[in-house]
């Protein structure tokens, strides 16, 4: 079957006006959006600590799109580099309109087994680096009067809460939340703020990370997806691409759910019954009848 879902959605220049920051931008899921907006004509600026990575992969990224990417390093979690990232941006090309907030950190672990210092870095990395960048561009556009466009990338537990991964989800449902906040204070000043909650979208490095040696084999995370599938990249990237274009300019506040239905799979009282054979069923379904007669 034709997998029309991995190709890329727009081909043309739908982002032809915009000059957007991805922060995280340098691999994974970040670099997959940061190019596939270079594709459709937007000119990207990648950061992270690493600027010799960043630097490799911008060049790359040039390669493949023809477009112009500026690698900058920035700690986000240091107001003072993300005020320095922006002017940097702007001597560069001139403004910045759109800002997706990608960078991201997070442990596997048990909470009790964690320091004090592991829980800070993934709300310091997460929470306070979005912030600090949402709050640094906003002030910049509310003061010069731009039309922008805020993107942050959390996750299907920053609603549900998860095991496991609790700094993430504290910080993740802290980054919701103030999306959905500023999507109405700041909308007076043209400025819409979204949010995706993706899935499984499988990267080399954050998976391997956090499901090292053969755990990624044992732990087989597209049986937890009703499509029985991972994302690909390009799905994740076709819907960024569209939340960052104009084309969206009537969704302000929302997040949006792109994982084939797998938290809705672990949500339903009864749903392990997907489990259940067709026979037992019907044994079931004989049972229930017989039972309804003598009453």
């Amino acid at each position: 079957m034709d997998k029309q879902y991995s190709k890329p959605m727009f081909n043309g220049n739908e982002l032809n006006d915009k000059v957007i920051v991805v922060t995280g931008g340098g691999s994974g899921l970040g670099k997959a959006m940061a190019t596939y907006f270079l594709k459709l004509g937007a000119k990207v600026v990648i950061t992270s600590r690493n600027l010799e990575k960043l630097k490799a992969t911008a060049t790359e990224m040039e390669a493949e799109t023809g477009g112009r990417v500026l690698p900058l390093s920035c700690d986000v979690r240091k107001y003072d580099e993300v005020e320095a990232m922006l002017d940097e941006t702007i001597k560069t090309f001139g403004t910045v309109n759109g800002l997706l907030n990608n960078a991201a950190g997070n442990f596997i672990s048990p909470t009790e087994r964690l320091s004090a210092n592991a829980f800070d870095t993934v709300i310091d990395i997460v929470l306070k680096g979005s912030k600090n960048c949402t709050l640094a561009f906003g002030k910049y556009w509310i003061k010069n009067k731009i039309q922008a466009t805020v993107l942050n990338i959390v996750t299907t537990y920053a609603f549900t809460g998860s095991a496991y991964v609790v700094p993430s989800a504290t910080a993740k449902a802290g980054v919701l939340a103030m999306t959905r906040s500023l999507a109405v204070e700041w909308a007076k000043y043209n400025i819409r703020m979204n949010a995706i909650a993706p899935g499984p979208f499988p990267t080399k490095g954050a998976w391997d990370r956090l499901l090292p040696g053969d755990l990624k084999d044992k732990f087989d995370i597209s049986k937890k997806v009703p499509l029985k599938r991972v994302g690909e990249h390009q799905e994740l990237a076709n819907l960024a691409a569209y939340l960052m274009s104009d084309f969206s300019a009537y969704i302000n506040g929302e997040v949006i759910t792109i994982d084939g239905g797998e938290w809705l799979q672990g949500a339903g009282e009864f749903n392990m019954l997907e489990e259940i054979p067709s026979q037992l069923w019907d044994m079931l379904e004989v049972m229930i009848r017989s039972k309804n007669k003598k009453e």
